[in-house]
């Protein structure tokens, strides 16, 4: 006789795929965007909606892909992926996802096809969380420098960080280590230079 529950053998079957991610020049490319929204069972423009809010950006869907602005690490998105998954696909009660989502009187409601569950869904602020994946002290990163600052460095941008880089001039991508992060502000050092565009 079987001891363990039939719920968990369902949840544990049930698997997101993991982010592939690339970069074209200053965006991101989520490769397998459809594939992840039809694993979920859900609108990729809603899902869209929600990691472009998120992850505080602009981007698109083109064909199979999402295409968002900035450079964000697979982890970031993956996070943004989870999270939506809890809120917006995830029964509470027997944590399955057989659920779909229905609007009640303009309230977003999720419903479970498996125990029949329902409750409305509420909106998470998790961005804190994901700045810090974005950009991390003593991380390396490929940079383009957009700007040059009052003081002569080199200014890259990406999502909310501004990152001073002394001896870099605009039009340069550069490989730089982030050495100090004070609130969206960083500063780096060049570690090798990539050219010019």
């Amino acid at each position: 006789m079987k001891s363990m529950p039939a719920t968990k053998s369902t949840k544990e079957r049930f698997q997101i795929p993991a982010p592939k991610i690339f970069y074209e020049g200053k965006t991101t490319v989520l490769d397998n965007f459809a594939a992840i929204a039809d694993t979920l069972n859900r609108d990729p423009d809603h899902l869209m909606k929600y990691l472009l809010q998120e992850l505080g950006t602009a981007g698109k869907i083109e064909g199979h892909r999402g295409v968002f602005q900035g450079k964000f690490a697979d982890q970031a998105i993956m996070k943004q992926i989870e999270a939506y998954f809890e809120e917006y696909v995830m029964c509470s009660e027997c944590k399955l996802p057989d659920t779909h989502l229905i609007k009640s009187d303009r309230i977003l409601m999720l419903k479970c096809d498996a125990c029949g569950a329902h409750r409305p869904v509420k909106k998470r602020k998790v961005k804190a969380a994901v700045q810090k994946d974005l950009i991390e002290e003593g991380e390396t990163y490929e940079l383009r420098i957009e700007s040059v600052g009052n003081k002569g460095d080199g200014i890259a941008k990406v999502d909310k960080f501004l990152i001073f880089i002394p001896n870099a001039v605009k039009g340069e991508l550069v490989k730089a280590k982030v050495k100090k992060i004070s609130g969206t502000l960083a500063f780096a050092e060049v570690v090798e230079r990539k050219g010019r565009s």
